[in-house]
């Protein structure tokens, strides 16, 4: 029986690896992106286009690189459990992903582009003797994703492109386990895996009728990532046979992502955009997790996610030749249902208010900066499927997180 009762801790652990990673999708790839709320697919014209939509390209001339670091510092705190109103802190971390863009323009139909991105890279660690010890105490996911792309305008107006896309990532993940109700300590268990090699492809479509109007739509695939891990257990000698521990394996999939905006110039200064943004987070429908060591039993759960969208807006205003202004807003609709939060990623319904400033600084060489605040709205739980005790006891509680996010972009031109 608690045998079976680790398992179960060690697949919820790889659940919660990737909760993480869908839970918290900031698209945070360039500063001017960030700067107008991501409604930057029917805009795309610098080579963070690689990403948002590749057919961006087309209009984008000559040779361009890109270098974008974006500080990212997320807050969580919770407030239970149910009936107690003790508020616990997640600890104040602080994450650097940085993403690279090349551009090159072959002629007049023909451009070619790459991306070296980072998706995720961030992480929760709560206190190791909080509440919430047995469903999380350190989450961290990273990876990363390589993608050649190529667009094509076969008309003046119209681009099109298509793209491969070649992920690889790390996770780490740290809990505590009950070993006994006769014994006092818990066990420690800690999950490190990687996946070398997953693979997709994204697509794109710029239209631009009229001068003053352009219209983008991007799709990008489903991407599955086979984790190859280690589990390990650090228990009292006398619960050795008892604890799963050895080499594991786990298949995830992430979701598609498909996009549709327009953009307008208001005037000559001002240019509005507006975005709907699909993700398909319905694709993790089951977790299977295989144990090299066959005394333990291949198990599996259901995801639960939900297929979900965001709504973004932006504008952009110039100054003058040198300097412009932007702002953004962002509905971010949560993708679980609260009964299935768990405390790896307090996530919920999210609104994102960005602003920022580009300046050419030189004629080669120009600066982005933004500033992104992220609230999530205040989620009570009182359903929770989440057992927090041996005795199978319910996580119900209250979240609260926000997100300060500062992008600083360089774009050098040929």
């Amino acid at each position: 029986m608690k045998s079976r009762l680790l398992l179960l801790l060690v697949l919820t652990t790889l659940i919660t690896a990737n909760l993480f990673a869908g839970g918290f999708q900031l698209n945070i790839r360039g500063a001017k992106a960030v700067a107008m709320g991501g409604a930057f697919t029917a805009i795309a014209d610098d080579p963070s286009a690689v990403y948002w939509n590749a057919a961006g390209l087309s209009f984008l001339q000559g040779t361009h690189i890109m270098l974008s670091s974006h500080l990212v510092a997320p807050q969580t705190s919770f407030r239970g459990v149910s009936p107690q109103v003790d508020r616990y802190r997640s600890e104040n971390r602080v994450f650097f992903p940085t993403h690279l863009f090349a551009s090159h323009t072959i002629n007049d139909q023909w451009s070619i582009g790459l991306g070296f991105t980072q998706p995720f890279g961030l992480g929760t660690t709560w206190d190791e003797n909080w509440p919430g010890k047995y469903l999380a105490i350190e989450t961290g996911l990273t990876t990363y994703v390589v993608s050649p792309v190529v667009s094509f305008k076969p008309i003046k107006t119209l681009s099109i492109s298509a793209g491969f896309l070649y992920g690889f990532a790390n996770v780490k993940i740290t809990r505590k386990s009950p070993l006994s109700s006769l014994f006092a300590d818990d066990a420690f268990v800690e999950l490190e895996g990687s996946d070398k090699f997953a693979y997709g492809f994204n697509a794109g479509l710029m239209f631009r009728p009229k001068d003053f109007i352009s219209i983008g739509a991007s799709y990008s695939s489903e991407m599955e990532y086979e984790f190859e891990g280690t589990a390990t257990t650090i228990a009292p000698s006398q619960f050795a046979t008892q604890v799963p521990s050895g080499n594991i394996t786990a298949s995830l999939t992430t979701p598609q992502n498909i996009a549709a905006g327009i953009a307008v110039d208001v005037t000559k200064e001002l240019k509005l955009s507006a975005e709907y943004q699909y993700i398909g987070w319905s694709s993790y429908d089951t977790l299977a997790v295989d144990f090299e060591d066959e005394t333990f039993t291949d198990i599996a759960s259901p995801r639960l996610y939900k297929n979900s969208y965001i709504l973004r807006f932006g504008a952009y205003y110039r100054l003058n030749e040198q300097v412009g202004l932007m702002g953004g807003f962002y509905f971010d609709n949560m993708p679980v249902d609260p009964e299935n939060l768990n405390p790896s990623l307090a996530d919920s319904d999210r609104l994102g208010f960005s602003a920022g400033i580009d300046a050419q600084l030189f004629e080669k060489l120009k600066i982005v900066g933004s500033y992104l605040f992220i609230s999530a709205k205040e989620l009570t739980v009182d359903n929770s499927t989440q057992v927090y005790t041996p005795g199978g006891s319910k996580f119900n509680g209250t979240y609260n997180s926000i997100a300060n996010i500062f992008s600083l972009s360089f774009i050098y031109s040929f």
